[in-house]
């Protein structure tokens, strides 16, 4: 295996990639989505981009219902036959809104009001919403964005680490070992970048800091215990 002997932490490398690039935010990401105000706000606050799975629609309560339309619409295609059994009919219809606004806003609160205190009362009613909110859930496209983020921010990294910050580079014999040679005193650390070492279903990344005395060897055993990441999951 190549190893790479650099004047930074690969950590701290990322970190000054990360803060140098001008990368998406949620915030950002949220004000450019092609949904309600309401929505947008629900995402901010909750911080949760994912309206998918049962985690999401425990955190949607009957005011969420009620007050965001992308909810309402799922909530009311969800559970239909159940609401019209239950629930008066909405009396108030759009074009309403400007013949008689008093009386539109006094019928939309009467159902609102009503829907409300169904959703209240029959919570589990919420469950399976998510199904009707595949059209507008932006997780696949922040996924996405996040995915391009991640790419472009290590591609980076492995170019800084193998040019700017670059001390020595060495390849390890059959029996594992490698020398950095004329490597003069100082703080290093030792990293196989983005190539993991395969140790049966482990894939084992170093960041290893050693310090390298004047005129004297320094030595250090690289293995799963001073590893960064230690699992096929986490290097994908």
């Amino acid at each position: 295996m190549t190893f790479y002997l650099l004047s930074r932490s690969l950590s701290d490398i990322r970190k000054e990639v990360a803060t140098a690039d001008s990368m998406v935010d949620l915030d950002h990401f949220v004000a450019q989505l092609d949904v309600s105000a309401e929505l947008k706000d629900w995402i901010s606050k909750h911080r949760r981009v994912d309206l998918a799975g049962t985690d999401f629609t425990k955190e949607v309560s009957p005011d969420d219902v009620v007050k965001v339309p992308e909810f309402l619409t799922a909530y009311t295609s969800q559970n239909g036959a159940a609401l019209h059994a239950v629930i008066p009919e909405p009396k108030y219809k759009k074009g309403e809104e400007q013949k008689n606004p008093e009386k539109y806003r006094e019928d939309r609160e009467q159902y609102r009001q009503a829907l409300r205190r169904y959703i209240q009362a029959n919570v589990d009613s919420i469950e399976g919403i998510d199904a009707e909110l595949r059209d507008v859930n932006p997780y696949p496209r922040w996924a996405k964005v996040q995915g391009e983020q991640q790419r472009h921010l290590e591609k980076r990294v492995m170019q800084l680490a193998q040019t700017h910050y670059l001390v020595a580079m060495a390849v390890s014999n059959l029996s594992g070992s490698a020398a950095f040679d004329n490597v003069p005193a100082g703080q290093y650390w030792i990293t196989n970048l983005d190539i993991p070492a395969l140790a049966g279903d482990l894939r084992l990344h170093w960041d290893v800091a050693i310090s390298v005395p004047p005129a004297k060897t320094a030595r250090v055993e690289l293995s799963n215990l001073n590893a960064v990441e230690t699992s096929e999951q986490n290097a994908q």
